[in-house]
């Protein structure tokens, strides 16, 4: 297939210009948000999937080994452009999720939220969205509504090819004017090259307007239905015949040896809804390696663009005074159970649907147990890589939070979606807002990131919060509360026991009773409606990860 042409990079005097820039001048931000990927699926986290610009960045920058997002799409991009837990922003849910009446569950962004385009639009930053959105675009808030001057975005996402199938929300909005997939101005693409060509282009506008950057890049790889070029997915063809069992050994094995993960936490079970490899027969072997090898190559496209993006900032001169942040939106997704799915040729094609399932979901989350919708360590476990050539500093002395590993410095302080408004704020010299548009704002919720950008302590008062579809958590210190839906609390003990397999909340009761009134005064506060309050749509119903 033919792919896209790179648009112009801008003249040779936004360059020069770029080059004169003083070093104290406030710094471009880029965030990058993939979809539907696990803890561990990239190679600076322990994946056998070749990462090497990723890891490139990791190297060069510090890798957050206990960062965390919301377990699900819109809840988390609400929660990161906003700086509030996702109910306050009215997205508890996805943006097909409206109950009536509530204040939490609106399918939209609430105006009692202000986003980070709104915010660092009015600190004089050019501010810009390349990919999915997902944020209630068909109930009145689209991204240019919300403070994004320059827009390419998806109503929602799951598009990956220009010459997918149509449906009513598969089209693409160009700074608000609606066109098809394959309308010749953007020519034959695949997803990955066309957010990083937009998103460059919108940078060489910027720079042209001689304003700092803000840009969200927000990619809808991995996320089901699973594609890729089909000369990438050959690439991974036969490599996953080993099986789930020894890459889920191996990968923490690499994680270990990064210093990522304590050698004391025992990798979690396979669950027993998941055969062992070796009692998989060959026809399925096969298939399920053709799965992954989609899986995989839609990785290897987003590290691909990851390499662009940064040579494109470099031969700008724009890298090293921007702050890159790298994460996803959930863990890894186990919908459509063990077997997964696969549907239509050629797998991986524009014409096909392929679920990667619950097998290898539980190999994407490696070391930790369950996935995407829940709260336990493997749904809300996100890979946080944060790149500022000059912003950057290693610690001046011994900070118990920070320490030097293979492939670039760790961060093991706790820390949320919510902390990256604070951050932005922070290092873009912009002010968060009681009042936006007429509307009175909610305090933002967050800490700010820069001290651990600049090696020093992470101070957090209070807890992270979490609850999705009726699962609910709360992280304080070295405990973690946590529980499925219309189940008991349990309680672990982050530090000996991450991967949450030994639950002394019967050990601890006036602890857990003390976490579960904080929990419980949180959700009052934050517009958290109780899951079980109203059944559940039939989409919500089939798309529900297996509770293993």
């Amino acid at each position: 297939m033919q792919r896209i042409v790179w648009l112009a990079i801008g003249s040779l005097g936004f360059l020069l210009h770029a080059s004169l820039a003083s070093a104290a001048a406030r710094p471009n931000i880029v965030v990058v948000l993939v979809d539907d990927m696990g803890w561990s699926d990239i190679g600076c986290y322990g994946s056998e999937i070749p990462t090497p610009h990723l890891d490139a960045l990791a190297a060069d920058g510090l890798r957050f080994t206990q960062f965390y997002n919301t377990g699900r799409c819109s809840p988390t991009r609400a929660s990161l452009l906003t700086g509030l837990y996702p109910h306050q922003a009215g997205m508890g849910h996805l943006d097909n999720t409206v109950r009536p009446g509530s204040t939490g569950l609106t399918g939209k962004l609430a105006e009692r939220a202000v986003t980070m385009g709104e915010v660092l639009g009015a600190a004089g930053y050019m501010t810009a969205i390349s990919g999915k959105w997902h944020l209630g675009q068909q109930h009145g808030t689209p991204p240019w509504e919300r403070g994004f001057q320059r827009s390419l975005n998806l109503p929602a996402g799951g598009v990956h090819f220009f010459n997918q199938p149509a449906g009513p929300a598969k089209k693409l909005y160009l700074n608000g004017q609606e066109h098809a997939l394959d309308d010749p101005e953007f020519g034959e693409w695949y997803g990955a090259d066309l957010w990083t060509t937009y998103g460059l282009k919108f940078i060489d506008e910027a720079i042209a307007a001689d304003k700092p950057f803000f840009l969200y890049l927000a990619h809808c790889a991995p996320h089901f239905p699973l594609m890729a070029p089909a000369e990438t997915i050959a690439k991974y063809r036969g490599k996953y015949q080993v099986g789930w069992d020894v890459l889920r050994e191996q990968r923490r094995a690499r994680q270990v040896e990064m210093g990522l993960i304590d050698d004391s936490w025992p990798l979690s079970p396979r669950p027993a809804a998941c055969p062992a490899w070796e009692n998989v027969n060959a026809k399925n072997r096969d298939r399920f390696d053709h799965m992954m090898a989609i899986y995989a190559a839609m990785i290897d496209e987003v590290d691909k663009n990851m390499g662009r993006l940064i040579d494109g900032l470099r031969e700008r001169g724009q890298l090293d005074n921007t702050l890159v942040l790298f994460l996803s939106d959930n863990g890894g997704n186990a919908e459509s159970g063990p077997r997964g799915r696969t549907e239509g040729a050629p797998l991986g094609g524009p014409t096909s649907t392929v679920f990667l399932g619950q097998n290898w979901a539980t190999l994407n989350n490696t070391p930790f147990r369950r996935y995407k919708h829940f709260v336990h360590e493997g749904g809300i476990s996100t890979p946080l890589i944060a790149h500022w050539p000059a912003g950057l500093k290693a610690p001046a002395g011994d900070v118990e939070t920070f320490r030097p590993a293979s492939g670039g410095m760790l961060c093991d302080a706790p820390a949320h979606l919510i902390d990256v408004m604070a951050t932005v704020v922070d290092v873009g010299e912009a002010q968060y807002p009681r009042e936006f548009n007429g509307h009175q704002i909610l305090p933002a919720e967050g800490v700010s990131l820069r001290p651990a950008l600049e090696g020093r302590a992470l101070v957090r008062e209070q807890p992270i919060f979490f609850e999705h579809e009726g699962n609910r958590a709360v992280r304080r210190g070295q405990w973690k509360l946590v529980a499925l839906n219309n189940r008991p609390w349990e309680l672990y003990d982050m530090q000996a026991d991450r991967t949450e397999l030994n639950n002394v909340a019967e050990e601890h009761p006036e602890l857990v009773a003390e976490l579960i009134a904080a929990w419980d005064a949180w959700a009052q506060r934050a517009f958290v409606d109780d899951w079980n309050a109203k059944p559940r749509s039939r989409r919500q119903n089939r798309q529900a990860a297996p509770a293993t």
